[in-house]
């Protein structure tokens, strides 16, 4: 175990921050992107959706899979890889001669990310003292925020100066930083208990993989992404339509049940009966779900509507990242001391009022009178929101399920995103429009902030509900055992040597 204040510590948030930091980096320069992409490509509404969705629909897929990965074979190993397979992705999508192209090596780089992803919050779990976790979250939290000051200015000035395809190619001498970092600095760990096993059968593995529930959540949520996207242009009676939404349902539905009878489960559905991780991950829906639309639509719309250039755009929410790269480790420090339900209903609340302020955000807008306002207020609210619902949601499980508990939180949060930007633009009213004529889009986003300002109030109602005043850790099973907990016992756990 490392501690936070010493150099062992400091390398480790190192590697984990760049490493967060380049998925982070990427989803908000792609925003700012995405007018000229459209432009370019003469891409539609479902076209830019898609460039968005079709890595986010990757990720929420596969990233439990990450999760278990790092657990089984090595939390660094499985980071390194990630960081290298997002770095080759990212090569591709500069180089991408059409839209199509483009989408096909963002899922690609989605891949890459849900390796990352959530082997990097899992090392931290891993490899920081106890006592020092919360506060390691915590910075980790704040510093990745480096990222989201610098993505915005960076990839504004990128696409307005010479091209957006300079937002992708970046990544790649930025990966090679952060695998040289994690070889060197990060130590190696795993769950001793997950011992890979095959098994036969409909709901089978393979060599301890839960290959049917990878298979069937992805269809779930591909089908839902897709009938909700489409449903716009072609309208809810269209074959396509109603065939990509019941092939969303049954693919959900065929998870739970596969989830459920799998010895080596991708989500065990056990750690649903620890109320805190529950609820950490309700609320973790609502507040990224109403992030997504936000960080979609938000830029957009000052681009478009509002006149804004890509750099004045993309800087234009740097007052968020800036404040939760000040605030984040206190807030995370403070959900320690006082416990996470006052925080996490707190929060939400607080960026509810700020997207009630970005609604506002119209043609004739002012940075310092309305949108400065809101995006301050949103720093804020997410200043005490993210730290203390990450450390909820990892620190409720035991310790050998970290990698997997991360997952299932990343997964729960892109997962969220991903049915925002899918669903919003269609709840919001765009039907046939265009998410690139200021006609067209002013209602619709004005309509999107008012939701998603409604899915935060609902994320606080449920933190002040379900979440409990404090988060102590279940004690480890003395026996060695399957990732599932109802597995029967492997053999007794080994006694630790002292040292």
């Amino acid at each position: 175990m490392v501690r936070y204040a010493s150099p062992a510590g400091r390398w480790v948030l190192l590697a984990t921050v760049l490493g967060s930091g380049l998925t982070f980096l990427d989803v908000t320069v792609v925003n700012i992107a995405l007018p000229h992409i459209g432009e370019e490509f003469g891409a539609g509404a479902a076209a830019l959706q898609w460039t968005v969705n079709g890595y986010t629909l990757s990720l929420a897929s596969l990233i439990l899979l990450g999760g278990s990965l790092g657990d089984r074979f090595g939390r660094r190993r499985v980071f390194v890889v990630g960081v290298a397979w997002f770095a080759v992705a990212s090569l591709l999508c500069g180089l991408a001669p059409n839209a199509e192209a483009l989408i096909v090596a963002r899922v690609l780089q989605g891949i890459g990310g849900a390796l990352l992803t959530p082997g990097s919050l899992a090392i931290l779990e891993a490899s920081f003292a106890e006592d020092d976790r919360a506060k390691a979250i915590g910075a980790w939290s704040g510093l990745t925020g480096v990222a989201g000051a610098v993505g915005p200015f960076l990839g504004g000035w990128l696409v307005e100066s010479a091209t957006w395809r300079l937002i992708f190619l970046i990544n790649v001498p930025l990966a090679a930083l952060v695998i040289a970092v994690a070889v060197r600095h990060v130590p190696e760990s795993a769950d001793p208990d997950a011992v890979p096993a095959a098994r036969t059968g409909p709901f089978a593995t393979v060599r301890g993989f839960d290959i049917a529930g990878l298979l069937t959540g992805a269809a779930g949520l591909a089908g839902l992404t897709y009938g909700f996207t489409a449903w716009a242009a072609d309208g809810p009676g269209s074959p396509a339509v109603l065939g990509a939404l019941a092939v969303g349902v049954a693919g959900l539905a065929a998870f739970i049940v596969v989830e459920r009878r799998s010895r080596h489960p991708m989500l065990p559905l056990e750690l649903f009966r620890i109320r805190a991780f529950t609820a950490a991950n309700l609320v973790t829906f609502a507040v990224y779900a109403a992030l997504g639309g936000v960080m979609f639509l938000v830029v957009l719309n000052l681009q478009v509507v509002t006149g804004f250039s890509p750099l004045a755009a993309g800087t234009a929410l740097l007052p968020v990242t800036v404040l939760m790269l000040l605030l984040s480790a206190r807030a995370g420090a403070l959900g320690q001391r006082i416990g996470p339900r006052i925080p996490m209903t707190a929060g939400p609340v607080v960026c509810a009022g700020a997207l009630l302020l970005f609604a506002r955000i119209g043609a004739d807008a002012r940075y310092l009178t309305e949108v400065l306002p809101a995006a301050a207020l949103l720093g804020l609210g997410l200043s005490l929101t993210v730290a203390p619902l990450t450390a909820t949601a990892l620190g409720s499980v035991p310790e050998r399920h970290a990698g997997i508990a991360s997952g299932v939180n990343n997964a729960v949060a892109r997962a969220a995103g991903l049915l925002a930007v899918a669903t919003l633009p269609l709840a919001a009213g765009i039907g046939a429009g265009s998410l690139t004529d200021p006609g067209d889009l002013a209602p619709v986003y004005h309509g999107a902030m008012l939701i998603s300002a409604g899915l935060l109030l609902a994320g606080a109602v449920a933190a002040a509900v379900w979440v409990p005043s404090r988060v102590t850790r279940p004690e480890e099973s003395p026996v060695r055992v399957h990732c599932a907990v109802t597995g029967p016992p492997l053999q007794p756990r080994r006694e630790q040597s002292p040292g």
